[in-house]
C-alpha cells in the first residue's frame, strides 16, 4: 500500500475531470511522497548494501555567533547518478528531504535530543538501498582538520605551524601530531602534543629520512570530535649550505645599469626542489625581491648601488641554511662630474644635476654613505627643477668622506622602489666632505734605494683614507744634513698625491741626511713622520766600485773576444784552407777482396827448381794445391805466413823409406809468406846455397809438407775513400810482412 501526498477524495475528483493522471499511473510513482512517520511501510523493503548508499555520517560545525550548522554526508551508489531521500527523526520531530542529487544535506537538530537519520536511494523501487545513522547532537560537534599546515625541518626537528577555521579557532586549544617513517606501518607512540593551538615541534628525527605526519585537535566540550587530517609527506632535511661560486658584473647593459651573474652549487642537489634567491638594497630600501628558480644560476639587471644577496635551497620540508653575499657598488668614473652638492649646515644638503632629466624622469632616489657604514636613502618626486633639497635625520659627521649617488626611476608617484630587477639607473656620483681637516698620521715605511754619491730614491706608503680627514693634495719631503739642526738648512720638496717615491739629487758624497715626510689637504699640513737617516756613498767607494766594475767588464769583454775570435779563425780556416779528407772517414767505400794467391809462390819455386835442376844436393818441396787468402786479412798484427812449428812438433818426423833414418828437412823459403810482388822477386834472387838443405849422398824423396799447415790467411783490407791509389795500396800492404826466420832455424842441418 502506497502513501500519497493528496487526500483521496481530491485525487478521485481530479481523475474524473482529467486534472490528474489515472490512479493506475499514480501507483507506479516512486515512494518520494512518503512521510517519515510511516517510513517502515514505505521503505521497509529497502536493504543495506555496500554497492548502494552507505557510510552515512552526521555532525555539526561551528559558525559565527556561536551557532552550529548540522550536516549529513554519505557515500553515493556506485552505479549511475541517483536521487536520494533523507529522513531525520528526533523525539517527536521528523523531517523528510526528498529528491536530493548531492551526497550531503544540511539539516536542523535540537542538541537536547538524540537523532536518527535514514538515507534511501530512489534509483529502483524494487531494489532500493538504505543506510542509517544514530547519535547525540552534543557529541557530534566536530572541529578540524586544520585548514592550513606549514612544515619545516631543521636541526633534526620538525616545526609544524597549523591554522584552523576562524569560526572554530577559539574552541581549539591544543592539537596532536602523529608521525612515522615513510612506508612504515607503525605510527610512533605516543603522539606529540602542541605547545598551543598553532605551533608544535617533533624532535629526534633522522635528517636523511622522509616522514609521514597527521594532525588532529585535542577534543573538549566544544569540540567533541577531532578527526585526523590527511597524511602529509615530509622530505629529508636540507642540511648543506649553498656555495656561491661567482658574483660577477658581466657588462653594463645600458648607461647606469649592469648585468650581474650569480652562480652557486648545492651538494645535496637531488634533495632540493628549487632555490630561493633574495636580493635587496644594502641601504635597506624596500622591497626585497625573491626569485624562485630551479637552476643554480641567476642573472639580474641592477643599478650601481650595493645589494645584499641571500641564497637557500628548498623543498616541501623547508629550506637549507642560507648563503649570503654582498654585491658591491660599482665605482664608475664616467659617472663623476654630473652632480653638484651644497651643504646647508649639517642637517641638509642640496643636490643638483647637469642634464635636463625632468623631461624624461620625475622619480629620483639619492643615496649617501661613508666607507664601512650602511647607506642612507631618500626617494623624491621632481618635475620642475634640476635640484632637490634633502633633509637629514642624522647630522653629517666632520672629517668623513661621503659618497652621494643619484638614481632615476621610470615610475610616477609614489617614487618608492617597486622591484629590484631592471628597475632603476644610476645617473651620477660625487664625493665630498662636510668639513675637511689636516691628516692625523704621516706616510710610513720610508726607505731608500739606488743610493749613489750624489743621489738616492726615497719610497713610502700613503696615508690611510680615514686618517687624511680630507682630500689628499700631496706630500712634503723634509730633509737636511745631519747633525745640522738649523731649520734654515732644511729643504722642503712637494710631491704629488699620486706618487709614493721621489729621487733626491745634488747631494753631497759620504754625507748622512735626515728625512721626514708629511701629507697635506686643503685644511693644511699633517703631522710629520719620524726622522730616518740615509748616507750617500763616498768617492773612494765609488772609485773602488768603478774599478771593480771596470775589471769585471774588461774580463767579460776579453772572454767574449777570445771566444768569438776562436770561432772566426776556425771558420776562416775552413773557408781558406779546406782540410784533406781522411780516407778512413770517406763515405765512398770500396772493399777490395784480394787474395794472396800461392800461384805466385809456386811459379817462383818452379823457377828455382829449374835453375837448380842439376844440383842433386838440394831438395825443394812444393805443395801444388791452391789456397786463396783474402787481402782483407792483411790488417792482422801477425805476418801473413810464418813457420808453423807447432805442426812439426805435433806431427813428428815425416815418413821415409825403410832405409832412411833421418827426418825430412823443409826448405825455409817455402815457409816464407809472399804477399807482395817485390817481395817475391827478392826471394827469387836470393842465394840458393844459403836457403837449401844439403842432404846426404843417398838422397830419397819424401812426402811434401802441405803449405796450408804452415801459413795463415792474410787479413782483409777495406778502403773507405775515393783516394785509393796504388801507392796507398802498397802502404797498406806493408802490414803484411813475412816473418823472418833466424839463421839457425833456416839452416838446420840434416
Amino acid at each position: 500500500m502506497h502513501c500519497l501526498h493528496k487526500p483521496l477524495p481530491y485525487l478521485i475528483f481530479g481523475v474524473l475531470f482529467g486534472y490528474f493522471t489515472p490512479l493506475s499511473s499514480l501507483l507506479q510513482l516512486p515512494p518520494v511522497t512518503c512521510r517519515c512517520k510511516n517510513i517502515s511501510s514505505c521503505y521497509g523493503h529497502c536493504v543495506t548494501s555496500q554497492e548502494g548508499v552507505s557510510e552515512l555520517d552526521c555532525f555539526g560545525k561551528h559558525l559565527r555567533f556561536s551557532r552550529i550548522i548540522w550536516k549529513c554526508v554519505w557515500t553515493p551508489v556506485k552505479k549511475q547518478t541517483q536521487r536520494y531521500t533523507l529522513c531525520i527523526e528526533q523525539n517527536k520531530y521528523s523531517k523528510t528531504h526528498t529528491n536530493i542529487s548531492e551526497t550531503s544535506q544540511t539539516i536542523i537538530l535540537n542538541k537536547r535530543f538524540n537523532m536518527t537519520a535514514h538515507v534511501f536511494d530512489n534509483s529502483d523501487w524494487k531494489s532500493c538501498t538504505k543506510t542509517v545513522f544514530r547519535g547525540s547532537p552534543q557529541q557530534l560537534v566536530r572541529c578540524g582538520p586544520p585548514s592550513n599546515v606549514h612544515l619545516k625541518r631543521h636541526s633534526r626537528q620538525l616545526d609544524i605551524q597549523a591554522s584552523w577555521r576562524k569560526e572554530e579557532t577559539k574552541y581549539i586549544r591544543l592539537y596532536s601530531v602523529r608521525y612515522k617513517e615513510l612506508n612504515s606501518l607503525q605510527w610512533k607512540e605516543p603522539p606529540v602534543q602542541s605547545k598551543d593551538r598553532n605551533r608544535c615541534t617533533v624532535g629526534n628525527l633522522n635528517s636523511s629520512l622522509s616522514y609521514e605526519v597527521q594532525i588532529e585537535c585535542v577534543a573538549n566540550n566544544k569540540c567533541t570530535q577531532c578527526p585526523w587530517s590527511e597524511v602529509f609527506t615530509v622530505p629529508p632535511e636540507l642540511t648543506d649550505t649553498p656555495v656561491i661560486e661567482m658574483v660577477k658584473d658581466s657588462r653594463p647593459q645600458t648607461k647606469g645599469r649592469r648585468l650581474v651573474i650569480i652562480k652557486w652549487k648545492f651538494a645535496a642537489s637531488e634533495l632540493a626542489e628549487g632555490y630561493s634567491v633574495s636580493v635587496g638594497k644594502a641601504s635597506g630600501e624596500e622591497p626585497i625581491e625573491t626569485f624562485n628558480i630551479s637552476r643554480p644560476l641567476l642573472m639580474v639587471t641592477l643599478s650601481n648601488s650595493a645589494y645584499h644577496l641571500k641564497i637557500t635551497a628548498q623543498n616541501r620540508a623547508g629550506t637549507s641554511p642560507a648563503a649570503q653575499s654582498t654585491i658591491w657598488p660599482l665605482d664608475n668614473k664616467d659617472l663623476y662630474g654630473k652632480l653638484n652638492l651644497t651643504f646647508n649646515g649639517n642637517t641638509s644638503f642640496t643636490i643638483s644635476w647637469v642634464d635636463d632629466l625632468i623631461k624624461t624622469y620625475s622619480c629620483f632616489s639619492v643615496e649617501w654613505w661613508t666607507r664601512g657604514n650602511k647607506a642612507a636613502h631618500k626617494s623624491f618626486y621632481e618635475d620642475e627643477n634640476n635640484y632637490e633639497v634633502i633633509p637629514l635625520h642624522e647630522p653629517l659627521e666632520l672629517y668623513k668622506r661621503y659618497t652621494f649617488t643619484l638614481h632615476t626611476r621610470p615610475d610616477k608617484e609614489p617614487c618608492n622602489l617597486k622591484f629590484i630587477n631592471n628597475s632603476e639607473s644610476t645617473y651620477g656620483s660625487i664625493q665630498s666632505y662636510f668639513t675637511e681637516g689636516s691628516p692625523i698620521s704621516a706616510p710610513g715605511n720610508i726607505s731608500s734605494s739606488n743610493v749613489t754619491q750624489s743621489s738616492m730614491v726615497l719610497e713610502w706608503t700613503s696615508v690611510p683614507e680615514k686618517d687624511t680627514r680630507g682630500f689628499l693634495l700631496g706630500y712634503v719631503l723634509h730633509y737636511t744634513e745631519s747633525p745640522n739642526d738649523r731649520t734654515d738648512a732644511e729643504t722642503n720638496i712637494t710631491v704629488d698625491a699620486g706618487s709614493t717615491s721621489y729621487e733626491l739629487v745634488d747631494l753631497k758624497s759620504n754625507t748622512v741626511y735626515q728625512v721626514q715626510l708629511s701629507a697635506f689637504t686643503a685644511a693644511g699640513m699633517g703631522v710629520r713622520s719620524s726622522a730616518v737617516y740615509f748616507e750617500t756613498k763616498s768617492t773612494a767607494s765609488l772609485s773602488m766600485g768603478g774599478m771593480i766594475a771596470g775589471v769585471a767588464i774588461g774580463v767579460t769583454l776579453l772572454l767574449l773576444v777570445v771566444n768569438l775570435g776562436s770561432r772566426l779563425i776556425k771558420r776562416a780556416k775552413r773557408i781558406l784552407w779546406p782540410s784533406i779528407p781522411n780516407p778512413g772517414n770517406s763515405n765512398a767505400i770500396q772493399k777490395i777482396d784480394g787474395v794472396c794467391e800461392l800461384e805466385l809462390l809456386e811459379a817462383i819455386n818452379r823457377q828455382k827448381l829449374e835453375e837448380e835442376e842439376g844440383d842433386a844436393n838440394s831438395l825443394h818441396i812444393v805443395d801444388s794445391r791452391e789456397k786463396k787468402y783474402p787481402v782483407s786479412n792483411l790488417h792482422s798484427s801477425d805476418s801473413c805466413l810464418h813457420l808453423n812449428t807447432d805442426h812439426e812438433e805435433n806431427q813428428g818426423p815425416s815418413e821415409t823409406t825403410a832405409d832412411s833414418a833421418e827426418p825430412t828437412k823443409v826448405d825455409p823459403q817455402i815457409n816464407m809468406g809472399l804477399c807482395r810482388r817485390d817481395t817475391a822477386t827478392d826471394s827469387s834472387t836470393q842465394d840458393p846455397t844459403s836457403d837449401t838443405i844439403k842432404p846426404p849422398t843417398d838422397t830419397r824423396q819424401t812426402d811434401a809438407v802441405p803449405i796450408s799447415t804452415v801459413a795463415h790467411q792474410c787479413p782483409q783490407l777495406s778502403f773507405m775513400s775515393d783516394y785509393t791509389t796504388m801507392e796507398l795500396f802498397q802502404q797498406v800492404m806493408t802490414q803484411c810482412v813475412p816473418a823472418t826466420m833466424s839463421s839457425s832455424s833456416s839452416s838446420s842441418s840434416l
